[in-house]
């Protein structure tokens, strides 16, 4: 079996539950589909320049880091075949093994065979384009050590956000990420809308990444 590796690098987690914590980023390549807003366009093309490795070649790349988090990112890397084994090697190796998923692809198949690895899932927002794509039996495998990240461009975004939060119950089952589209609305917007809401089960995060080095950067 082999996978399509764009890069592998160590950095700071930039976002999600782990944000500000080392972790060794596995990024694949490929992506089923286009947000407007998406940065790493660059590793979702078709002609996107990848190493096909094999999946001890992977594991003993970020063994070498010394690292104990591993964020499995794309792209949609749920879409690589074989990518079940992977996760349950790294699960069976010791690493706390974080998904980044973009909420089409199903979650249960991974839940089900590795109930170590935690998601972060996406739920695309109307500034998307991509919400008709969403997959929302995903929910239902959510736990604890999970999180749904809406990415917001704008107000109307937050209102449809959490209208979804409240529709599936998210704050009783997993954390709530709220992530700025960056430049497109002020962090500030997004803390106002959750006083007026009361919106308490939700979390602002900031792209730390983006703010630490140059927004285009790759490889941090």
């Amino acid at each position: 079996m082999k996978y399509k590796v764009v890069e592998i690098f160590e950095s700071i987690n930039g976002e999600g539950m782990k944000a500000g914590e080392l972790s060794v980023f596995i990024r694949f390549a490929g992506c089923n589909l286009c947000c407007g807003y998406c940065d790493t366009k660059w590793a979702n093309e078709t002609d996107a320049p990848y190493m096909e490795m094999e999946l001890e070649e992977i594991v003993e790349r970020v063994q070498a880091y010394q690292v104990k988090n591993i964020t499995v990112t794309g792209g949609e890397p749920l879409l690589q075949k074989g990518i079940a084994e992977l996760l349950q090697l790294l699960s069976q190796k010791g690493f706390f093994v974080e998904v980044e998923t973009n909420g089409s692809v199903s979650l249960q198949e991974i839940a089900k065979n590795v109930p170590d690895v935690s998601f972060t899932m996406d739920y695309k927002l109307p500034g998307s384009k991509m919400e008709q794509k969403m997959n929302t039996e995903n929910f239902m495998v959510l736990t604890a050590k999970d999180a749904v990240k809406f990415v917001v461009s704008d107000h109307l975004d937050l209102k449809r956000a959490l209208v979804v939060s409240q529709e599936y119950g998210l704050g009783r089952k997993c954390n709530i990420l709220l992530s700025p589209v960056f430049e497109a609305i002020e962090p500030e917007e997004i803390v106002t809308f959750m006083k007026e809401n009361h919106w308490t089960e939700a979390r602002l995060q900031i792209q730390m990444h983006k703010v630490i080095w140059d927004p285009q950067k790759r490889g941090v």
